[in-house]
């Protein structure tokens, strides 16, 4: 079962989907001949409609833009629940995207997608046709599942990690198989693979969220290799620019059976901007795409289109940018040793810190809202821990004198 928070989102849900008779008529005969085929009844197919449909539908099943959000922003308060940026773009993004404001008159004003699809292959060694943009990573998130998984066929991943697929496949009545992770904190691969040898979907998260802990690349290697070979693997990297470690793109560019997915929210300063990449065999979009077609792909904003285009080869100010993250979470996880308060070690812009007898992470989440500071929320899997978000030095500097106000009482 998934946690109380998603049950309102549930019976939003099923209160927008009643039967759902009267929707699932939008897919083609022919892909509602395909996902019957696959087992899914005329009422999942009707949801399967509705998230694919955009829209009013998108916005009951689960306000995809706000995926991240550890509830609303409290006006005031320093944010540091939703792994957010600490601050904006790079300058030259800015310049970019301000350009192309200027020029928002036309749908696409000088071929910008094929420009960053060039820029991204250039900084990952991978074929344009393998590149695909897409308004954040909700939606090709939640459009693997669909194609790739079934009744018969499940999802496999990490507990705790990200909740979208898995909420999806809730929501879908696709058999969920959650696998807590190893000691270390990295996934388990094999004990992923051996709680279901036919998923149809395994999914990896890496750096994973909510731990900023990495699954070495070896092992993501192993899954590839010995999943079903009709099986897709998804490894989500989505803060691996903070962690500098070795990306799976070069499988997405020899396999067909990988589909790598990168959101551009979080070191680049872009969440508001919502831009997501995904790379993958050409095949596999096709499969992704045959319930809608290409539309959604045309729906990311120019403006995030030109700021990710100047902003992804800028080398050395994404390491500095790390770097500067780096040196600030070491010393807030210092301070938190000090304090006697236990953490997972993190390789991105986020950790998790476990108040033991100090409170329930509610509890804390209210303490340090009175303190002015509004901290992430928690996982089913460790229900006394909550994730905190790296801010600046000078955000992370209050965070620490807010933890030791409350320390003192």
């Amino acid at each position: 079962m998934l946690p109380d928070r998603y049950a309102e989102d549930r019976y939003a849900q099923d209160q927008y989907a009643g039967d759902c008779d009267f929707i699932d008529t939008a897919l083609p005969a022919d892909r509602q001949e395909e996902l019957s085929g696959r087992g899914f009844n005329r009422r999942q197919i009707g949801r399967i409609a509705m998230m694919l449909g955009g829209g009013a539908a998108m916005a009951s099943f689960g306000r995809p833009a706000l995926a991240q959000q550890s509830g609303p922003a409290v006006v005031g308060a320093l944010r540091i629940a939703s792994n957010e940026c600490w601050t904006g773009p790079f300058s030259e993004g800015v310049a970019a995207a301000a350009m192309m404001a200027s020029q928002g008159n036309r749908y696409e004003p000088d071929n910008n997608h094929a420009k960053l699809a060039a820029a991204v292959a250039e900084v990952e060694g991978l074929p344009e046709d393998r590149i695909l943009a897409w308004p954040g990573s909700s939606d090709p998130l939640n459009r693997v599942v669909v194609t790739f998984c079934s009744p018969e066929r499940g999802l496999v991943t990490a507990n705790p990690s990200y909740e979208q697929a898995w909420r999806t496949s809730e929501w879908l009545g696709v058999p969920l198989s959650r696998v807590p992770l190893t000691a270390d904190h990295r996934h388990d691969v094999r004990a992923m693979l051996a709680a279901n040898p036919r998923a149809g979907l395994y999914y990896v998260c890496s750096p994973n969220n909510p731990t900023g802990t990495v699954t070495p690349i070896e092992d993501i290697v192993w899954l590839a290799q010995n999943k079903p070979k009709d099986a897709v693997l998804v490894v989500d990297e989505a803060y691996i620019h903070f962690s500098g470690t070795p990306s799976a793109a070069a499988l997405a560019a020899s396999r067909d059976d990988v589909i790598v997915l990168r959101t551009i929210s979080k070191l680049f300063g872009m969440a508001g901007m919502r831009l997501g990449l995904t790379f993958a065999h050409p095949a596999l979009y096709e499969r992704m795409m045959r319930y809608d077609g290409e539309q959604v792909t045309f729906m990311v904003p120019m403006t995030a289109i030109a700021c990710g285009t100047a902003s992804l080869p800028l080398a050395a100010k994404i390491a500095a940018r790390r770097d500067q993250m780096i040196a600030v979470r070491e010393e807030t996880l210092d301070h938190m040793k000090k304090r006697g308060i236990a953490t997972i070690g993190s390789q991105a812009n986020m950790f998790m810190a476990d108040w033991g007898a100090l409170g329930t992470p509610a509890d804390m989440q209210q303490k340090f809202l009175d303190q002015g500071v509004q901290i992430g929320r928690s996982w089913d899997a460790w229900p006394t821990m909550s994730r905190i978000t790296i801010g600046s030095a000078e955000d992370m500097q209050t965070f620490r004198l807010a933890l030791d106000r409350i320390l003192m009482g």
